[in-house]
């Protein structure tokens, strides 16, 4: 089978990011990996969440514009944590042929989470990126939640660890995300 990479861009819009975790950092990584994906020929889907709190068509729903959709790109709407759920995402993928994806985006423990383990559920190899994802900036209030940092770490070391019958996971810094397929691509191996 040949190793066909989509990088996923999940939520990253104007309100969230605007709550989010090392926003200015996060962002970057994502765009310079966007970039890169675009110059190899690698499709990038850009996923956007709709809800009460960001209206389809408002400004805090648009996505920022460091990573908004180029002419001709996949936009997937969606209304759950679960980029999947209720939308043609998996079609696209298997339109593209689409062996593997690439997660990055917002929240790291809800919609980025979810889609990957989806992701892996549903036949794709998967490549968690290490500083792509992010979380909501966490206050004094907010005593019940892990600190984003912690949040963050522990959402990669377990992408290190999980097993998933099958699937190849591995967990990169956006910088090291190679497009061309892994050694051994025909195994599991570790991160």
């Amino acid at each position: 089978m040949t190793h066909t990479p989509a990088l996923l861009v999940i939520d990253m819009q104007n309100t969230t990011v605007a709550m989010a975790h090392r926003a200015g950092e996060t962002v970057a990584a994502i765009a310079g990996l966007s970039e890169r994906a675009r110059a190899a020929g690698v499709p990038v889907v850009t996923i956007r969440q709709g809800d009460a709190g960001m209206v389809p068509g408002t400004e805090g729903w648009h996505v920022v514009p460091e990573l908004a959709p180029r002419e001709g790109e996949t936009v997937v709407d969606k209304t759950a944590p679960d980029s999947f759920l209720g939308t043609d995402l998996g079609a696209v993928l298997e339109g593209l042929g689409v062996t593997e994806v690439i997660v990055t985006g917002f929240a790291t423990e809800v919609c980025v989470d979810t889609t990957a383990r989806q992701a892996l559920s549903r036949g794709y190899d998967l490549v968690v990126v290490a500083d792509g994802h992010t979380t909501s900036l966490r206050g004094e209030a907010d005593t019940d939640l892990v600190p984003a940092d912690a949040s963050i770490a522990q959402c990669n070391a377990i992408y290190r660890t999980i097993g998933w019958p099958g699937r190849r996971i591995r967990v990169r810094a956006a910088a090291d995300v190679d497009f061309t397929a892994p050694e051994g691509a025909g195994g599991l191996t570790p991160a």
